[in-house]
């Protein structure tokens, strides 16, 4: 899909939040999604839109430099930001992640995954992000 501007990527989120509602309400695991795309795509303009969509109420930050943010649900839930882009080994945050994977309220969004590959379900949803030859973007679902 075809992408020209931040808003846009934004309502991407909103709709994906749609989706996760019915299957965090089947009770399964954590719902898991994996943004595949370089540094400054628009991953984290994606996560503000899913936020949004979940009913966050405080301001969606990159978490590059802190590794994990995690915001509250209206639930009880929690959306659970990753960025690993700067870990080689995931060390104590393979444990985070994988209790954040068991309750199934959870929404785990997941950047630079390469290094957790294997701690990650296989149900998970992945998206690409990549920038066009024009300076737009395509959003592979």
């Amino acid at each position: 899909m075809k992408v020209e501007t931040e808003e846009e990527l934004m309502e991407i989120g909103k709709k994906l939040a749609e989706e996760c509602q019915v299957r965090r309400d089947s009770g399964m695991q954590a719902m898991v999604i994996e943004l595949i795309g370089d540094v400054g795509v628009g991953k984290t303009t994606l996560t503000r839109g899913l936020a949004e969509g979940l009913g966050v109420k405080e301001p969606v930050t990159s978490p590059s430099f802190t590794i994990s943010k995690v915001y509250a649900l209206p639930d009880g839930g929690r959306l659970v930001h990753y960025d690993f882009y700067r870990i080689g080994e995931p060390g104590l945050m393979a444990e985070d992640l994988a209790e954040n994977l068991t309750d199934p309220r959870n929404v785990v969004v997941i950047e630079w995954g390469g290094t957790v590959a294997d701690l990650l379900p296989e149900k998970r949803k992945t998206i690409k992000i990549e920038y066009d030859d024009d300076g737009g973007r395509r959003v592979l679902l």
